[in-house]
C-alpha cells in the first residue's frame, strides 16, 4: 500500500512540474513514468499474499467476508483486500490452577463437587482445530477471538459432566476421559 501511495504522489508531482516554468519541467515526463512504474509495482506487490503451511486465509474487503479461503502458498488477491489467517493445525487450550501456566493467567482450573461433597480441582487441556472450510463463517459470526468465545466456554459448560463422579478419587482412563473410581 505504501508503494501505491508513493507512486500516486510522484505522478502528481510530475503533473505539477509540467505546468510550472522551471528547469525541472523537462523531466516531468520522466517523473510521471517513474510514478506509474512505482504505482504498478505497488499494485503487483499488494496483489500477492503468501499463506504459510498449516494456515488458511480469509479475505475481508470493507467489512464483507469472502467465502473462498486461501490455501497455503502464493495467492493473487485484490490489492485492497485484508487477509485474516486462521491456524488449521491441532491446537491445545490449557486450563490449570498453576498461576503461570496455561492460556489464561491466574487460576483457571475447573472446580466441581464430587458425589460425596468434596471439591475436586481439575486441570484440563482441550485439543481443537479449526476446519479450514468453516474459517469464513467463523470470521463472520464470531471473529478472530474464537478461543475465548467458543473453546473456553465449552470447557466450562461441560464441567457438569464431571459431577457424575461417584467419589473424590478421580482417574483418567487410557482415552483421556474422566472416570470415577470407588475407593
Amino acid at each position: 500500500m505504501f508503494l501505491i501511495l508513493v507512486g500516486i504522489v510522484v505522478i502528481v508531482v510530475g503533473f505539477v512540474l509540467a505546468k510550472t516554468e522551471s528547469p525541472v519541467m523537462a523531466y516531468s515526463g520522466t517523473i510521471r513514468i517513474a510514478g506509474f512504474l512505482i504505482l504498478l509495482l505497488g499494485l503487483a506487490v499488494a496483489s500477492v499474499k503468501q499463506i504459510e503451511p498449516g494456515v488458511v486465509g480469509v479475505q475481508k474487503l470493507f467489512g464483507k467476508v469472502n467465502s473462498n479461503i486461501l490455501e497455503s502458498g502464493l495467492n493473487v488477491v485484490n490489492p485492497l483486500v485484508e487477509v485474516v489467517t486462521f491456524d488449521v493445525r491441532t491446537q491445545n487450550y490449557t486450563m490449570t490452577g498453576v498461576h503461570d501456566e496455561g492460556d489464561k493467567s491466574g487460576d483457571d482450573a475447573i472446580r466441581v463437587l464430587s458425589a460425596d461433597g468434596l471439591e475436586v480441582v481439575i486441570d484440563l487441556t482441550v485439543l481443537y482445530k479449526v476446519i479450514g472450510n468453516e474459517a469464513p463463517r467463523i470470521l463472520k459470526e464470531i471473529g478472530t477471538d474464537y478461543r475465548n468465545v467458543i473453546v473456553r466456554p465449552i470447557c466450562h459448560q461441560n464441567k457438569g459432566q464431571c459431577r457424575l463422579l461417584r467419589c473424590s478419587g478421580v482417574v483418567l482412563n487410557q482415552k483421556g476421559r474422566i472416570s470415577g473410581q470407588n475407593i
